[in-house]
């Protein structure tokens, strides 16, 4: 078996290729020249895209049965097998990808959403004299800075605030820091400096203020990840890539060398996962870039291998943006149990993780309540007491599963190197394990590198440094103003398609429905508050989108921004992809089900059921107790001991407010914890002890009754709308 640890830097050591066909072990370290940014060169030497859009799903089955041989097959839709594919087909090689599930339907798209080279890495490579951590970040660094090249519209530079509150560690930051920009070099996207304690408030108000003594500010990347993995796909298809999402690879062919007399993997039995169909893809080389599934893959190989990846759970979640500035991120570098914690501001909301820790390897990772709390209490540490850190405030919360390489024995994930590995085996399977997010195009480029010499494969170098995304070539920071002017799109929403799609919004405005409306002219929205519109369905079954999940979760963000308006905008999702799909009714039930089930267990929505149940304690002061009973009696008009769309109707229309039914059903349900179709005493109390500890916010019920209550004499218009819709 031939093992390859790459990092760019390391030095070559023995073992040729004469070992490897004789199945000898050796060891190779990769050292490659430091690549500058040469996105102008790129272009002149490479062909244009042999598509001008992908093909769609139906051509690329065709294309994988009917094509006799491959020159490389990629198992794995992540970044980096989707980096592989775009690699491959780039050099000229004939490329297949296939994704047993979406793609970025696993890690790639449960990111903490950055670009960056590794601040905590880098100190670890300092403290350690680890040169391997130092090269790692090194080239991290490097590719941060091509990434947010070739997709400017995906990414941008995000400053990130480290407080401080000692006196000592002041220089002690700010050495580590200047580092760090020092390590980038000509990549550094901005210098990096000091903030006064009051200068630090201005920047990030929220900011817990006793014993602070000020801040560093530096900067990395940050990027729309399922976004980006896509736009990796969708370019690859574009180069001549026969790319196609869920098929399963269910088995590895495999042929006798007549010269050495040997296995060789010569490409996969595949499943249409939509379907049933299964057919042979054929290829010289496959590449196994299948994340936290590696060592299953490389078992269908070789089940006596043995396991090279140990998966660790990252937790994130989801809160309103009005935690975080709108262009500021916080780093706390040292939590309670020694990890690191980003607060960041993304897509308008603030994410906050991650959590590190051994987990199980499953296709659906839950957040765990444990986790989210963690993440909560150390949140609470660095912000104003002045800003109450309430569990209800997580829209939405998810777990992604780092695929880190170890040895398998050690039980520390912590401090295990995110460096990628390459693994020969010795009938030829190509894997591609470790790394992170922001190396995809490096550890694409050595699998590659490795999978041309090793199975003599005719290629030229890897092109893909400066090689724009789609959607990145002739995007301009000023394109949404085009599409107000030219489609009459609301500002927020035009921002928001030519941050999603770059130059192909216009494509996306063009399939807009009109609105009736003098203003906007066209964008009908999924849902109020958030800026998708219907015609992003339409757009995403042209970019792969085969299920509900994966337009909620994928193609819009939705998911991961607020389950509830996710599952708000479901059925409208499953209406209109079963009238583009032809879907009958039985299949959208499934759909709904199936997405609904997925919001529920792998976005937090479970941990949203479990603040408010028919268990939970009333743990409220008699005073307000009998505060509350007299506000669930001006409902209760009749003393029934519970209150129905009708007595709310009724209270309405004496002060005038008109609410349609399905609104009101809606309203009623969210509290309604034993489904009876009424909202009883016992079940108001418990949402207000809820909402008092910080369990439920944003409850619509309690606001509206709030508000009648108040208004009941002055006839002002209730407002009902979510007011952050928290978990």
């Amino acid at each position: 078996m031939a093992f390859y640890k790459a990092v760019k830097g390391t030095v070559l050591v023995g073992g040729g290729a004469l070992a490897s066909v004789l199945g000898l072990s050796h060891f190779a370290h990769y050292r490659r020249k430091q690549v500058n940014l040469a996105y102008v060169e790129a272009a002149e030497y490479l062909a244009e895209p042999v598509n001008r859009e992908p093909p769609s799903r139906e051509a690329q089955l065709l294309t994988l049965q009917n094509t006799s041989e491959f020159d490389i097959l990629v198992i794995g839709g992540g970044a980096t097998g989707s980096g592989c594919a775009l690699d491959a087909v780039t050099r000229g090689l004939k490329t297949a990808l296939v994704e047993r599930d979406d793609f970025s339907s696993g890690t790639s798209s449960r990111s903490t959403k950055l670009i960056h080279g590794g601040v905590r890495y880098l100190q670890k490579a300092i403290m350690k004299l680890d040169i391997e951590q130092y090269r790692m970040v090194k080239e991290a660094l490097h590719e941060r800075a091509n990434l947010l090249e070739i997709a400017p519209h995906l990414s941008a530079p995000l400053p990130i605030m480290l407080p401080v509150y000692k006196w000592w560690q002041l220089p002690y930051y700010w050495v580590g820091i200047k580092l760090y920009d020092l390590v980038a070099g000509s990549n550094c996207l901005k210098s990096s400096y000091v903030l006064s304690k009051s200068r630090a408030l201005e920047h990030f108000p929220m900011l817990q203020k006793d014993k602070l003594v000020g801040a560093i500010v530096y900067y990395d990347g940050q990027h729309n990840d399922a976004r980006m993995n896509l736009a990796i796909a969708l370019t690859a298809a574009r180069y001549g890539a026969a790319t196609a999402n869920y098929m399963e690879v269910v088995s590895l062919l495999k042929r006798t060398d007549p010269e050495t007399g040997t296995e060789r993997v010569n490409g996969a039995r595949c499943k249409d996962v939509l379907t049933g169909k299964e057919f042979d893809v054929r290829a010289k080389c496959v590449i196994n870039a299948t994340g936290p599934f590696t060592d299953t893959v490389r078992k269908m190989d070789d089940k006596s291998a043995a396991a090279i990846c140990q998966p660790s759970a990252g937790v994130h979640i989801v809160m309103p943006g009005y935690y975080s500035p709108e262009s500021m991120g916080l780093l706390d570098p040292a939590t309670s149990d020694g990890r690191v914690i980003f607060f960041l501001p993304w897509q308008k909301m603030t994410i906050a993780g991650t959590t590190d820790s051994p987990t199980d390897i499953t296709h659906h990772p839950i957040p765990s309540e444990e986790d989210i709390n963690f993440i909560l209490n150390e949140v609470r540490n660095y912000l104003s007491c002045d800003v109450e850190v309430r569990r209800g405030d997580v829209l939405a919360a998810w777990s992604g599963i780092r695929p880190l390489v170890t040895d398998p024995k050690s039980a520390d994930t912590q401090s295990i190197s995110r460096n990628h590995v390459v693994d020969i085996s010795e009938s030829g399977l190509i894997t591609i394990a470790g790394g992170k997010w922001t190396t995809y195009r490096s550890m694409a480029e050595d699998a590659v590198n490795a999978a041309i010499k090793f199975h003599n494969l005719k290629a030229g170098p890897s092109r893909t440094v400066g090689l724009f995304l789609q959607g990145g070539k002739d995007w301009s920071p000023t394109l949404y103003i085009r599409l107000v002017q030219d489609y009459g799109l609301e500002s927020e929403v035009a921002q928001h398609l030519a941050a999603t799609y770059g130059d192909k919004a216009f494509e996306v405005a063009k399939m807009a429905s009109v609105t009736g409306k003098r203003w906007p002219v066209v964008g009908v929205r999924l849902v109020s508050e958030f800026p998708y519109i219907e015609a992003e369905v339409k757009y995403g079954i042209k970019e792969y989108a085969c299920t509900a999940v994966d337009m909620i979760s994928r193609r819009t963000r939705l998911a991961f921004l607020n389950v509830q308006a996710a599952e708000e905008a479901l059925p409208r999702i499953v209406e209109l992809m079963g009238r583009e799909l032809s879907w009958d009714e039985k299949k959208k039930e499934r759909e709904l089900e199936t997405a609904r089930k997925f919001l529920y267990y792998e976005m937090g929505y479970k941990s949203r059921s479990e603040q408010l149940t028919d268990r939970s304690e009333i743990s409220l002061l008699p005073s307000d107790i009998d505060r509350y009973k007299k506000r669930f009696h001006k409902f209760d008009a009749d003393q029934k001991g519970f209150i129905t769309i009708v007595d709310v109707q009724r209270v309405l229309e004496s002060i005038n407010v008109q609410m349609d039914e399905n609104t009101l059903h809606e309203i009623l349900n969210e509290v309604d914890l034993n489904k009876n179709g009424q909202v009883e005493l016992n079940e108001f109390l418990q949402l207000m002890s809820a909402i008092q500890k910080g369990r439920v916010s944003g409850s619509r019920l309690a606001i509206l009754m709030k508000t009648a209550e108040e208004n009941l004499d002055r006839r002002v218009p209730i407002p009902v709308d979510r007011s952050c819709g928290g978990l």
